[in-house]
């Protein structure tokens, strides 16, 4: 998760980390040629370093009639990002914004939740189907990529019809056009705190873990998911008793759940499509108009709806996974990181933002396979409907276990530990609902749930 404003400016993003040489090959992993600056962004002396970054690719940067400067974006909850601009006089602010960097420093012990070197792939893939900015290098702790112009949004803007279709417009086209890359679940065992509830650590050598967290899901390639949750629950932090009983706890839900959902048939591949995994407000961008494309009735958004175009940003956490996830995740983030229950989508919301989204589905799964899509629309959005409401505890689960492994390691200042619990509270109130444990309770309805059954 990073955010970044400016004045209500954003930029673009991208990932990086990783090494591998270029090209695409089948389902195989993306290979790269991305530039590698041996040098490490420090927030103790954050300018002189990323200046020095920063000129490693632009030593032209570097003259006497120049100055380059650094805007420090709002820091996200996860890393730290820096605009880099190149003043230079006679240079417009349009023409300054076109040569700016985007340099994006990771957050401390991020490695143990992030695999760097799929995201570096995950941002080369996304380049290839013009989805993502360009990636310029990589170096110790971060990479820097192009700034693109736009607006970010805000949790209240996601609320309203001209973004939310937009939004379903192009997340669409994710999960029609971009292919799912398999390749091991990458993970930092040396970090990785306990796994004696499935067998003994030290019984278990390094083949044998990496099998256990790829065939979490039985039948579904990895990483996705299922995977990335189950290395995030071995990561979990196991110096108490009470830290160890959660572990274990939170290991018998994923296989629960996994059980219940992870074989249901979606759209994709094996049920699985290339998911952002992170789709907050502040990685939506609204782009300028100079880049909007032509409402397209077949794509699924009417000229009368789109005066619009947005773009995604910030791929750190991009992964194959069931499509109703990904939508359920956007969903979640219309409250905002202060979960507000209460503006969450109702299903009317829903499903205009499902019926926009499947149009738009068809129409590129058409344009990419060059036929023209044959499918019923009102089963469609129907089933996409009942599928995000099944996945719409997971989410919270999701985000619960990242929050409990994040209040251990970051030093941004945030209170992980509570959102952890407000997040998981989530997963427990679907789990009662689903159950009927909340109504055989006599308990009153959970805002959340309240919410999620509105009608408009």
């Amino acid at each position: 998760m990073a955010v970044a404003t400016e004045n209500g400016t954003q930029t673009a993003n991208g990932q990086s980390n990783g090494q591998s040489n270029g090209h695409l090959n089948g389902n195989g992993p993306v290979e790269h040629h991305i530039r590698y600056i041996p040098f490490a962004y420090s927030s103790e002396d954050s300018e002189a370093t990323a200046r020095r970054l920063v000129l490693a690719i632009r030593p032209a940067w570097e003259s006497a009639d120049s100055k380059v400067e650094f805007v420090r974006f709002t820091d996200g909850i996860t890393n730290t990002l820096l605009k880099a601009v190149y003043k230079k006089a006679g240079l417009s602010k349009d023409e300054v914004n076109k040569e700016a960097i985007l340099l994006r420093a990771y957050g401390n012990g991020t490695d143990l939740i992030i695999d760097r070197h799929r995201e570096t792939q995950n941002h080369e893939l996304l380049m290839r189907y013009g989805l993502a900015p360009e990636l310029l290098a990589r170096f110790e702790n971060g990479m820097m990529y192009r700034f693109v112009q736009g607006s970010m949004t805000h949790p209240e803007d996601l609320r309203k019809p001209v973004i939310y279709k937009a939004v379903a417009k192009r997340l669409a086209q994710w999960h029609a056009v971009v292919p799912c890359i398999t390749a091991r679940t990458g993970h930092s065992r040396r970090n990785s705190k306990n796994t004696d509830f499935i067998v003994p650590s030290e019984a278990l050598g390094d083949a044998e873990f990496q099998q256990i967290i790829d065939s979490v899901a039985p039948g579904k390639p990895p990483p996705n998911v299922w995977t990335v949750m189950q290395k995030w629950i071995f990561a979990l932090p196991t110096d108490t008793e009470a830290q160890r009983e959660r572990q274990a706890q939170l290991q018998k839900e994923l296989t629960r759940t996994v059980a219940e959902l992870s074989q249901r048939p979606g759209l994709g591949t094996n049920g699985l499509v290339f998911a952002h995994c992170d789709l907050l407000s502040g990685n939506v961008i609204v782009l300028p108009k100079s880049q909007q494309t032509p409402a397209d009735d077949s794509n699924g958004v009417t000229a009368k709806d789109t005066t619009i175009d947005v773009t995604f940003i910030d791929y750190e956490y991009a992964t194959p996974s069931p499509a109703a996830f990904d939508i359920a995740n956007h969903f979640a983030e219309w409250g905002g990181f202060d979960c507000d229950f209460s503006v969450l989508p109702t299903r009317v919301q829903r499903r205009e933002f499902i019926t926009a989204y499947i149009r738009a589905y068809y129409a590129y799964q058409g344009e990419k396979n060059g036929t023209t899509a044959d499918y019923d629309e009102a089963a469609e959005v129907d089933r996409l409907l009942n599928e995000v409401d099944v996945f719409r505890g997971l989410p919270g689960f999701y985000w619960g276990i990242w929050a409990l492994i994040q209040a251990t390691i970051s030093q941004i200042d945030f209170d992980y530990a509570s959102y952890a619990e407000t997040r998981l509270g989530e997963y427990w109130a679907w789990r009662d609902e689903i159950s009927g444990d909340r109504q055989r309770a006599g308990k009153e309805i959970p805002l959340r749930e309240k919410r999620w059954a509105q009608e408009q």
